[in-house]
């Protein structure tokens, strides 16, 4: 019963950090050692992200129908949304398939704790010294240009960092490349869908040996991962809503003060 607790747990802090600008891969590896749910928290990791990934097709599953269709039919704004859909994954595409192994040396403590800082300071510098565009209504993902998405996807590689954020990669990127908040935010959650899904199934085909001796089994997978489609829904939709009227100050000195806690009680041992 503890490790089906555990798991719901984790399913919680990955579908709440998945997509907010803190790093979801520094939450669940701290929050994973803070509960002692060590054994095979890389494969039940990967597990549980499929459900956050789930959630944004859940919640764009309407647009996505619509742009897909539109790039059947000859539309020329769906081609233009799938060409730089496509263009803004390669580069992350490229060097995860390159690095991610390489990476994985740097899932430590003090690491994680270091990038949640530095990223936080980033957010603080971008926030307070680039003009960013006021928010618009709704996401204006057809005025993106090839260009801009390419300069994305690059931003998107400083994700393979354990402590970055992709979510925050992208979004800071994207206001970098001229993207008011609502658009830069929607467009990191459609580049969430190839990478997240790329990247956990390569995980989960290379680890899946180790599915039969997750701790709680079968069920804690399960319920793992709808914890984190479920609370995945709400910190999407939350997101949308907020950047709409205001910046992304807070999740900086959140991030700043969570990397001190922690570098704090290592140095305190």
């Amino acid at each position: 019963m503890l490790q089906i607790i555990q798991a719901i747990f984790l399913g919680i802090v990955e579908g709440l950090t998945e997509f907010l600008p803190i790093s979801s891969t520094g939450h669940l590896y701290l929050s994973e050692r803070l509960i002692g749910y060590k054994d095979t928290a890389e494969i039940f990791t990967v597990v549980i992200q499929l459900g956050a990934i789930l959630a944004v097709i859940w919640y764009y599953r309407h647009d996505l129908i619509e742009k897909t269709m539109g790039l059947f039919q000859g539309s020329a704004k769906q081609r233009k949304f799938w060409a730089n859909w496509i263009v803004a994954t390669i580069p992350a595409g490229i060097a995860g398939y390159l690095l991610v192994d390489y990476m994985d040396k740097f899932s430590t403590n003090v690491f994680i704790a270091v990038a949640l800082i530095i990223g936080g300071l980033l957010i603080l510098l971008i926030e307070n010294y680039h003009d960013t565009k006021q928010p618009s209504a709704s996401p204006q993902l057809d005025k993106l240009t090839i260009k801009q998405s390419l300069a994305i996807g690059c931003y998107q590689v400083l994700a393979i960092i354990p402590g970055v954020s992709r979510s925050g990669a992208t979004i800071m990127g994207g206001l970098l490349s001229g993207l008011d908040r609502v658009t830069a935010t929607a467009f990191s959650f459609y580049m969430s869908i190839p990478i997240i899904v790329i990247a956990s199934g390569y995980k989960l085909i290379s680890g899946r040996d180790q599915l039969s001796s997750v701790s709680g089994g079968g069920a804690a997978l399960l319920v793992g991962t709808v914890a984190a489609f479920f609370t995945a829904l709400l910190a999407i939709g939350w997101l949308l809503r907020y950047v709409s009227k205001n910046d992304f100050k807070p999740f900086a000195y959140y991030r700043i003060i969570l990397g001190g806690v922690i570098l704090l009680s290592l140095l305190l041992g």
